[in-house]
């Protein structure tokens, strides 16, 4: 098998696992295996990015999203004594309408897909981590440390919140 049949191959098994994923994400009963299939969703999704060989924005989101996020909303999940009902993750009610929505978004996302012009070959992109990291050394060093310590207090006080309950 040629590369190019790999990463089809690759591409299919990731895109139904997002399916897959993203459908457990609304349909699960129970509200913390809805949080563990957004974990699969958000690892699916980092596959993309490198089948995409953007390896950096990959590294990204499985540490923003994977290990960030999703144990805020692990952490959120298990400190509600609802969690671990059966019924913590309650149907919606609108579904019908939701699904309409949905089918107008896939008409606009069809149509937008058929009129689009795809430019096809060139040059790969260009290795962009080098640039991010001088960025991220040079001109944004203290807004992202600032954010950091603004993060790690509101995680701080979120967990004397919850153990003074």
């Amino acid at each position: 098998m040629t590369q190019d049949n790999w990463v089809t191959i690759a591409f299919i098994v990731l895109a139904m696992g997002l399916v897959v994923s993203a459908f457990a994400v609304v349909a699960l009963p129970r509200i913390l295996h809805a949080a563990l299939s957004m974990v699969l969703f958000f690892l699916n999704i980092a596959g993309i990015y490198v089948l995409l060989q953007a390896e950096f924005i990959a590294a990204v989101q499985v540490i923003i999203y994977v290990g960030a996020v999703t144990v805020l909303f692990l952490f959120a999940i298990m400190l509600t004594h609802r969690s671990y009902a059966p019924d913590s993750n309650p149907p919606n009610t609108q579904w019908a309408f939701a699904g309409v929505v949905a089918l107008a978004v896939l008409g606009v996302l069809l149509y937008a897909l058929s009129t689009a012009t795809w430019a096809v070959g060139g040059q790969p992109p260009a290795d962009v981590t080098p640039q991010i990291g001088r960025l991220m050394l040079n001109e944004f060093f203290l807004p992202f440390e600032i954010a950091a310590v603004l993060l790690l207090g509101a995680m701080i006080g979120a967990i004397v919140i919850a153990r003074e309950s």
